[in-house]
């Protein structure tokens, strides 16, 4: 049975990196995520919308510049 291999001599320095940025980021996440909490359904409906429409359009561009590179 193949053992994983140990972590490079790096990879403490990364946890560490890592865990500073999730407690520099935790405050604005609770922060978003109160706000989304706050808000009416109505509003959450919009923002929904909002980025249904959005990720279509992404979608639609990332195919048509897909297309464009297999020359159809």
């Amino acid at each position: 049975m193949a053992r994983t291999p140990a972590p490079g001599p790096g990879a403490r320095a990364q946890a560490a990196k890592a865990a500073r940025l999730a407690r520099r980021a935790w405050p604005l996440v609770l922060a978003g995520y109160e706000r989304w909490q706050a808000l009416p359904e109505h509003k959450k409906q919009e923002y929904r919308a909002r980025a249904r429409e959005t990720a279509a359009r992404g979608r639609e561009t990332a195919r048509r510049i897909s297309d464009k590179r297999r020359g159809r």
